[in-house]
């Protein structure tokens, strides 16, 4: 059965024969060298460019793209634009690099159902144009690396797996190292790990991976301290995990009673022991940690988003959000299962854990601890692109500035990840990965969600194009 969310070059063409963006593709040059369809050469003209780095609007800017990066910025009249150039008039909007998500989940590793590729329209057409994925298997990397190549041939409309990681699954040291090998074998670019890795096995994932050169990220083990996890090289904390005890004044007490437990029963108790953590916050402790973490090179993905929906109380009517229809039917059975579950205790708990992670996270940014926006897109309510914003919206209500969150979601991962001389930012020379909308976000955050068109890897995608991604995607929610 063909699958029409794999966004083969000719489905696209169909839908966008009526727009002006359709001038970015020549079928015709398939015989190029790599297979691929040509790029576009584009010139956004007379536009707003945001400097992330500065938190600075600079205009008017001429910004030329050969080839799929950025060949000129310039103030209008002083570049020369070639006649085939496609021009698009920047008057008034204001262009930023693409957006990251740096907490994804592409596959479903314990169900074995099809890769999310579903979600990539949903990305693309919020201007997110990467991710970073952070669960899946060394078989992975295959298909990884084969969206990667066929989004450059352009092929499939989707964002850049910026970085791709392996999950451990072991019992025992020897095996945790095994896989930490194995990962590496297969091109993995970072090892996740969660809370019910039991110390011992931690260190010794720590240790392989460090000889391997691959960073440990993910949840923090349940018996580990923040601090310690942070001083040892758990490079990225994914959910705020730990930092919760951390910012109790209880945490000794907490973490002792979860020694010498089995991975299962120190996330049981670690559960159990919720209301408690959150109810013994205490801000001087908080400030405390977070100027102590501040010292170390550990960033944190809070992921805010998938707090704030799980405290909102109108989770049953979860079918009439218009999105629902962009779902793979899989996954909105997946959903249902999950949401069906909650109860008003729940939602009691997750209202105090959301007031709590604000308080957290307002902490965490005066004392500097680098923080990068993450989703965990497409955990329940958690719609892949969509939420990304949602999350900018709620760090700059946690204390953070709009400029401080365009970097959460631009600058700071290229600069994680290694990747700030290809990304991150508008310079010269950088890949053509930008997104230009209607309005300031450093007036208004929410001013992201104004999206008039979206450059991925320098072709162009304007506002009836997106419309027409997410029309096709909703069309074949039922499959």
């Amino acid at each position: 059965m063909p699958k029409p969310n794999s966004y083969h070059l000719a489905g696209v063409l169909r839908l966008l024969t009526t727009f002006a963006t359709i001038t970015a593709w020549h079928p015709a040059h398939a015989q190029d060298s790599v297979g691929a369809t040509e790029r576009p050469i584009i010139a956004i003209e007379s536009v707003a460019v945001m400097d992330v780095i500065r938190g600075e609007i600079i205009t008017p800017r001429t910004v030329l793209i050969i080839d799929g990066r950025i060949a000129a910025i310039a103030e209008p009249g002083t570049t020369a634009i070639p006649p085939a150039a496609v021009r698009v008039d920047g008057r008034g909007r204001y262009l930023i690099p693409g957006l990251v998500d740096m907490h994804v989940h592409l596959f479903n590793n314990a169900s074995r159902r099809p890769a999310n590729e579903w979600a990539f329209p949903l990305f693309v057409a919020s201007g997110v144009t990467a991710v970073r994925e952070m669960a899946s298997e060394p078989a992975a990397m295959l298909v990884v690396e084969r969206w990667s190549t066929r989004m450059a041939r352009g092929e499939l409309i989707a964002p850049r797996v910026l970085a791709a990681g392996v999950a451990v699954r072991a019992d025992t040291e020897d095996s945790g190292r095994r896989q930490v090998r194995d990962a590496k074998a297969a091109g993995a670019d970072f090892m996740k790990v969660f809370s019910d890795v039991r110390e011992p096995l931690w260190h010794a994932i720590l240790d392989e991976a460090r000889a391997q050169r691959l960073p440990v990220c993910g949840h923090i083990p349940g018996e580990v301290s923040l601090l310690a996890a942070a001083t040892a090289g758990h490079r990225s904390n994914e959910h705020l995990t730990q930092v919760y005890e951390a910012c109790s004044a209880e945490e000794g007490q907490l973490l002792g009673a979860r020694k010498g437990l089995e991975g299962k029963e120190v996330v049981q108790l670690r559960d159990a022991q919720e209301r408690e953590v959150l109810e013994s916050f205490n801000q001087p402790a908080c400030d405390r940690i977070a100027a102590a973490l501040a010292k170390t090179d550990q960033v944190q993905v809070p992921t805010l988003v998938l707090l704030h929906f799980e405290a909102r109380g109108e989770r049953s009517r979860f079918r009439d959000d218009p999105r629902w229809r962009y779902l793979r039917r899989d996954e909105q059975v997946r959903w249902e299962r999950i949401l069906e579950k909650e109860t008003i205790a729940d939602e009691k708990l997750a209202a105090l854990r959301w007031e709590v992670s604000r308080q957290i996270v307002k902490a965490l940014h005066a004392a500097q601890v680098p923080i990068l926006a993450g989703t965990d897109a497409p955990m329940p309510l958690v719609y892949p692109g969509f939420a990304l914003h949602k999350e900018l919206e709620l760090l700059v209500e946690s204390g953070m500035t709009p400029a401080d969150a365009l970097r959460a979601a631009t600058i700071g991962p290229a600069e994680f990840l290694g990747l700030s001389e290809k990304s991150g930012s508008i310079a010269v020379g950088k890949r053509a990965d930008l997104v230009l909308l209607d309005d300031n976000p450093l007036l208004q955050i929410r001013n992201t969600q104004r999206i008039h068109a979206v450059v991925l890897d320098g072709r162009l995608f304007r506002r009836a194009a997106l419309d027409a991604l997410l029309d096709a995607a909703g069309s074949d929610s039922s499959r």
